[in-house]
């Protein structure tokens, strides 16, 4: 099938303030990965420096959380309701690896009473759409993980068609958001570590690249922080600022857009544990409070945040499962907050299974109160739907997609249904 129109980068500058020697930066190597694992029944890449969010910690299949970890309390029991009505039926897109058998873009619904998930259609010509993006519900962005550029894609009124897509001027680009004034997107490159801005058209296409910022130094474990490593870039609570996660330098650097130029002014940086590798965070509503999950730390921490200087500050972590969790790495991966602030919720792919929080002192303590298993192996993602009555896990190597009830008053998730299935799947967005 033909190529999708790449926008170009011809006339574009490099990257500002490009560090030496980052050729050789393996790119999110599993430690002690002997070979690809079995997605979803269909082999991996074989690749010899396979990620280790395509190489998982556990074979394929479902496994249970290690002993001791605490049963979720079982939240009062749901009246049936009918089925949705087709108008109430919302869209479920499911990112998932091309390259190890995933059918690209998943296009597929949910019902939003009794969260059923039914398969719709697919989009293969995204190649390894790894983290989704939405701006609005009519435009759809991915990441092409392994092509080193991301794409548009128009959702609005019938099949999912490919706009185009643009180049990040980087390698391994793993994340990306819409920046909060809707005229620019933003994607992370996780193995050049570095940060690239692209302007977007009134039809939600590519324009070019405006900015490409590159971050410097290293971390302790020599394996995964060699080099820079960019995992993440959200906008704050108010706008004013983005932050991008850098896993590699144990830093999450403030930057203020000029939405005029589209160029990133550096504001602050601020350390986290050395060698903890900060992978993805999340703002407390009160815009106050940042989560910072920890993926060589197994750990989420608790930082302060100022809306008005964008200035982060490390404060307390947390293990991520009940007792600590031992020596076993559990790779968290995602951090979501409930929309009232309550709850905090994370994925550990090792331990298999989505830890639960309750927030106290407007944001800024945590309790762990439980982790629940995530309905598969390795979940990579998970997210919230709208009404957050619902929370879908993206189980990447048992191929499944697990929905969960979650109930508003305790927070606790209860497993709905039998999970989705689709091969490899990375990243769920609900609408």
């Amino acid at each position: 099938m033909e190529r999708p129109p790449v926008v170009s980068d011809d006339e574009q500058n490099g990257p500002r303030t490009a560090p030496p020697g980052l050729s050789g930066l393996a790119r999110r190597r599993l430690l002690g990965a002997a070979a690809a694992v079995a997605l979803g029944g269909v082999a991996g890449s074989g690749r010899a420096d396979a990620e280790p969010d395509r190489v998982g910690a556990r074979a394929a299949g479902t496994a249970a959380p290690e002993a001791g970890t605490a049963a979720p309390a079982a939240p009062p029991a749901r009246t049936p309701a009918p089925p949705a009505t087709r108008a109430a039926i919302r869209a479920l897109y499911v990112g998932t690896y091309t390259s190890s058998g995933g059918p690209g873009l998943e296009v597929a619904v949910y019902d939003p009473v009794s969260g059923s998930v039914h398969r719709s259609t697919a989009l293969s010509t995204v190649a390894d759409p790894s983290f989704l993006a939405a701006r609005g519900s009519d435009v759809l962005y991915a990441v092409d993980e392994n092509q080193d550029q991301v794409t548009a894609v128009a959702v609005a009124g019938g099949a999912p068609r490919v706009l185009n897509s643009g180049g990040t001027g980087g390698s391994g680009p793993c994340h990306l958001t819409v920046h909060a004034a809707g005229g620019h997107l933003l994607t992370a490159n996780y193995g050049s570590g570095s940060v690239a801005v692209h302007r977007l058209a009134a039809d939600g296409s590519l324009g070019r690249r405006t900015d490409l910022v590159r971050h410097t130094g290293s971390g302790p474990d020599p394996d995964r922080q060699s080099g820079p490593h960019t995992h993440m870039v959200l906008n704050d609570r108010t706008g004013g600022f983005v932050l991008a996660v850098d896993l590699g330098t144990d830093t999450v650097y403030t930057y203020r857009l000029a939405t005029g130029t589209g160029k990133l002014t550096g504001v602050s940086t601020a350390q986290v544990t050395a060698g903890s590798g900060p992978r993805h965070a999340a703002f407390h509503p009160s815009g106050r409070h940042l989560y910072v999950a920890n993926e060589l730390g197994n750990s989420l921490t608790v930082c302060g945040y100022d809306p008005d200087s964008g200035r982060v500050t490390h404060g307390t972590s947390l293990p991520t499962v009940p007792g600590g969790g031992g020596s076993a790495p559990n790779y968290p991966a995602e951090v979501v907050v409930s929309a009232d602030g309550a709850f905090v919720y994370v994925s550990n792919r090792g331990h298999d299974s989505v830890a639960r929080y309750a927030v106290g002192a407007g944001g800024g303590r945590l309790r762990l109160l439980d982790a629940v298993a995530s309905g598969g192996a390795y979940p990579r993602h998970i997210a919230l739907d709208p009404s957050g009555a619902w929370l879908f896990a993206a189980n990447q190597n048992s191929g499944t997609v697990a929905v969960f009830a979650r109930d508003e008053a305790t927070g606790a998730l209860t497993p709905a249904g039998t999970p989705f299935a689709v091969t490899a799947p990375v990243c769920v967005l609900p609408q």
